[in-house]
């Protein structure tokens, strides 16, 4: 945040002064501009008015493999990194492997249970909790103040060290499992060991228990996150455009991107699949929950800039012309190397992750730089212009009550700059004109 914010303040006050002081040198060149608006040859242009021929074709061609590439996120597993994200080289993932495989009851301590206010190494409670916890399926043995015990009796007496279990604060108990604890298993006992009654308030903990709080916690605020981004991304747009469609396609289109790299993330990471293309790793059959939270956030403000930058070439053409295809068409041969320079740049430092040895490093860059991918070149050059020409005058449709409420507070074009006065060889076409028909004759340029 701090970042974008600094970006945006150096571009409003320092780089004009900048440009001013660089004057005719900024551009290499000396001389009068090249016609503004003046254009129709470029390879985006092409591509634009080639889409629009069969809108309807590129529509049907295009979804379903967004779709194909997310049905993959319909069997994610979330889970949290452990030692098998540094690499099988690592030292310590080597470790924890001959614990998990070399012995043969592959125990691990997935759990301790905190016990408030009840010390004592012969309370009765305890000694009927503990077995009750021993009970729980996966436990293998449940250690405490009281002794040890498995399968709901008693494994062996109270010891010297079993007093460490008990303090003038409260007892706890170490639970002993065979489940993984980022695993489906591990979550269940998680909430099987929660529902056994405790004598007293029970605080159970260790890392199974840190996978279902965050993913607890996420969930929660998730859905009120996404609806503050929804909401004040539509407001702005609409703010910027005027227009209802426009703002709910732009959101539809990058949930759909991103969805689709949700997908692909889920197909190569969580699977295991196509690891000779992105780097080898460590198959865990897990996804990271926070990874798609963070690729969401980034993906989704990065995707929502390239919109706000063809959208705006496309209205300013729009309000001189009052016709769509050629707008779009004029829009995206302004912009597509612009977006497709942003995005190669961030695609390249995204890929400089993707090497990484740490499995969420390498899963955030390949998402990443497959989210910008998708955004440049299958939304922005494919659905859009297709989209938009199918939509055709209702895309600027806004109710009066709105219309009145973006005539307040919107973003107007002024009239000198709306007109384009002066292009060469250019109409401008009456305001009857531009609001008349769904699509007006296209601008005869020299």
């Amino acid at each position: 945040m701090s970042v974008a914010a600094l970006a945006g303040l150096t571009a409003v006050l320092v780089l004009p002064v900048c440009l001013l002081v660089a004057g005719d040198r900024v551009a290499g060149r000396r001389g009068p501009p090249p016609s503004a608006g003046v254009g129709g040859g470029g390879l985006f242009h092409r591509t634009a008015r080639t889409v629009m021929r069969r809108p309807a074709l590129i529509v049907v061609l295009v979804v379903p493999l967004l779709l194909c590439l997310a049905s993959p996120f319909q069997r994610v597993e979330f889970g949290l990194s452990d030692d098998r994200a540094l690499g099988a080289a690592s030292p310590v993932h080597r470790a924890t492997d001959v614990v998990r495989d070399d012995f043969g009851t592959r125990a691990t301590a997935l759990a301790s249970i905190v016990l408030p206010g009840l010390p004592g190494t012969s309370s009765r409670s305890l000694d009927d909790y503990a077995r009750q916890v021993s009970l729980t399926s996966h436990v293998l043995r449940v250690d405490t103040a009281t002794g040890s015990y498995a399968g709901g009796r008693p494994s062996a007496p109270p010891a010297p060290a079993s007093a460490r279990f008990s303090g003038p604060e409260g007892g706890w108990l170490s639970v002993v499992t065979d489940a993984e604890p980022f695993s489906v298993e591990g979550r269940a006992l998680v909430r099987a060991l929660r529902a056994v009654p405790a004598p007293v308030p029970a605080l159970v903990g260790g890392d199974a228990t840190a996978l279902v709080d965050t993913g607890d916690v996420v969930g929660e605020r998730l859905g009120s996150a996404v609806a503050i981004i929804v909401l004040v991304i539509f407001t702005l747009l609409f703010l910027f455009t005027g227009s209802v469609l426009v703002p709910v396609k732009a959101l539809l289109l990058n949930l759909l991107s991103l969805t689709a790299t949700f997908g692909a993330i889920v197909y190569i990471f969580q699977d295991g699949n196509l690891r000779w293309l992105v780097g080898d790793f460590l198959v865990t059959g897990t996804t990271d929950t926070l990874l798609p939270v963070l690729m969401f956030c980034i993906a989704f403000g990065v995707s929502m800039d390239y919109e706000m930058f063809l959208l705006s070439r496309i209205m300013e053409e729009h309000r001189r012309t009052g016709d769509t295809t050629s707008a779009v068409a004029f829009g995206l041969e302004q912009t597509g190397r612009l977006f497709t320079a942003a995005a190669l740049v961030l695609g390249i430092a995204m890929a400089a992750m993707a090497t990484s040895p740490l499995t969420p490093l390498k899963l955030l860059g390949v998402g990443l730089t497959l989210a910008v991918v998708l955004d440049a070149t299958l939304v922005r050059m494919l659905l859009v212009p297709a989209i938009m020409k199918m939509a055709g005058r209702a895309n600027w449709w806004c109710p009066r009550p709105l219309r009145r409420l973006h005539a307040r507070f919107g973003v107007r074009e002024p009239e000198s700059r709306a007109a384009l006065p002066g292009l060469p060889g250019a109409r401008e076409v009456p305001p009857a004109e531009r609001t008349g028909g769904e699509e007006s004759p296209d601008v005869t340029r020299a």
